[in-house]
């Protein structure tokens, strides 16, 4: 048998370092077994998948050296390897499933499923919804049917009982049937779930190992109960811990930075990264802290992983950086220097921004220093305006960042059209609620743009600045944050 292994990341948003921390361990497993690793784009969320996205994440896991065999830009003879050009496979299979009894189109309209919900915790009862809640009485069926109505389908699970799967790590683990719901396997705009295209795809690429994040473990059996369905053998399960914050919570990117860009763009060798992502909740044989992806690899052993969350410390990240970067000549240091911030495609980029600001290269790096650096140095003092009070200047930052985050076209347009909107919805002049964005990516008011800096800077790097503002000017509670969602949701509504 030949190992085949897969990293399936949604293109829904920034390259998140949880992909290429579950893409790492894949990697170095498919190769510890002579296999392939293969990249499998999941873009079934039409609504919030994107080129830019999918590009991003090929792009961030190629600077890192996770190289796959298979995959979207490179092909292979399991293709195509997007899902969204595998929608035919998908409704194949739901309508098999519908055909042999295991699945049924589902009429119930949201409202209809919370009052079932509420009934149940009425009820006392401690369990998911069932096929025997869901489904209608044949008339009514039928008259949805008839009158066109939206249905998904959903897949047939047992009320109670037991669930045994086998874990690489953890050997068998047994979940409870009452807590699995009737899972939506085809939504009503007739693309899959997660949960059907991956076992569908699983199973047509050859798929033998699944290393995955410790969230999938409660999925598992319904994809086990698929693969009876189908009469498949399913892959071998191994789903690794997660990453954590330092406070031992979820990774999130409110308490850390989490897009690979940003890690990229701030200037870390990408073997530094490599090498701190193999330390999450893996250690060498002879347990030395520095390694390369090379050595990694031929020492992997998946039994080594480690079941304690691992904590992702941007600190420690930084102290074995500049390890590696202490291993590097002159001459290394000053070409990788170069090529990180002063290549010629970026620079030409910041060049038409600063040139009609300046009377001397001597200028330079003052009017534009900021271009070039990972983060800035800014302090309280720098907020100080004589019309609007530090507080108030935090909250616009929060505003204009929770703005940000929703951005999916991040360039100069359509970042001043929100910062326009939150000032007219605040009754302020754009110029004062820009000052304060001004100061958190520049850090100072003085400076040419700042839409045009953030185009420049990009998302990542732009909103961590904006992120290490709001610090600087006293962070944001619990409490505030959710009277200040509030208070943006009534400024800033969105549609999906």
């Amino acid at each position: 048998m030949t190992v085949r292994t897969r990293v399936a990341p949604s293109p829904t948003g920034d390259p998140h370092v949880g992909t290429a921390y579950i893409a790492l361990f894949n990697l170095c497993f498919a190769r510890q077994h002579g296999g392939q690793f293969i990249l499998r784009i999941e873009d079934t969320d039409q609504s919030r998948s994107t080129e830019a996205s999918e590009q991003a994440i090929l792009d961030s896991l190629r600077w890192l050296g996770l190289n796959w065999d298979e995959g979207p830009d490179v092909g292979g003879p399991h293709g195509p390897y997007r899902q969204s050009e595998r929608a035919h496979l998908y409704r194949e299979y739901a309508d098999k499933l519908l055909a042999d009894g295991h699945a049924f189109k589902c009429y119930r309209t949201a409202g209809e499923l919370d009052e079932l919900r509420a009934a149940l915790k009425e009820a006392g009862e401690n369990r998911a919804l069932k096929p025997e809640d869901l489904e209608l009485d044949a008339d009514e069926q039928a008259r949805r049917e008839a009158d066109g109505a939206p249905f998904v389908v959903r897949m047939r699970v047992p009320r109670d009982g037991r669930c045994e799967i086998h874990d690489l790590l953890r050997g068998p683990v047994e979940l409870d049937w009452a807590l699995v719901d009737a899972q939506i396997l085809l939504k009503s705009d007739g693309m899959p779930t997660y949960h059907l295209a991956n076992v569908v795809d699983d199973h047509l690429m050859g798929i033998t190992h699944v290393l995955r994040g410790e969230e999938w473990l409660n999925s598992a059996p319904k994809h086990k109960l698929l693969y009876e369905y189908f009469g498949w053998d399913m892959p071998v399960l191994c789903h690794m811990p997660l990453l954590r914050n330092p406070d031992k919570s979820k990774l999130s990117k409110r308490k850390n930075p989490t897009s690979i860009n940003f890690y990229r763009r701030m200037g870390f060798l990408p073997e530094a990264v490599v090498n701190y992502l193999g330390r999450m909740g893996w250690s060498m044989p002879d347990e030395r802290e520095r390694f390369s992806l090379e050595e990694m690899q031929a020492a992997f052993d998946i039994q080594r992983v480690s079941l304690g969350g691992p904590v992702f410390d941007v600190e420690k990240l930084s102290w074995l950086n500049g390890q590696w970067l202490r291993d590097l000549s002159d001459e290394q240091f000053l070409e990788q220097l170069v090529q990180w911030a002063f290549n010629r495609a970026y620079a030409m980029q910041v060049l038409p921004h600063i040139k009609q600001r300046v009377e001397t290269f001597g200028e330079v790096v003052d009017k534009a220093g900021f271009c070039f650096a990972g983060q800035v140095t800014v302090r309280e003092a720098d907020f100080e305006h004589p019309k609007i009070d530090l507080e108030t200047q935090k909250q616009w930052l929060q505003f204009y960042l929770w703005a940000c985050e929703a951005q999916r076209d991040w360039r100069r347009d359509a970042l001043f059209a929100d910062a326009k909107a939150l000032a007219d919805a605040l009754e302020v002049k754009i110029k004062d609620f820009l000052f304060p964005v001004f100061v958190a990516i520049a850090g100072t008011s003085a400076s040419f743009s700042v839409v045009d800096s953030m185009e420049l800077l990009g998302s990542d790097i732009s909103r961590a600045r904006l992120r290490h503002a709001i610090e600087v000017l006293g962070g944001v509670s619990k409490k505030q944050t959710k009277k200040l969602e509030k208070e943006f949701s009534a400024l800033f509504p969105q549609t999906d």
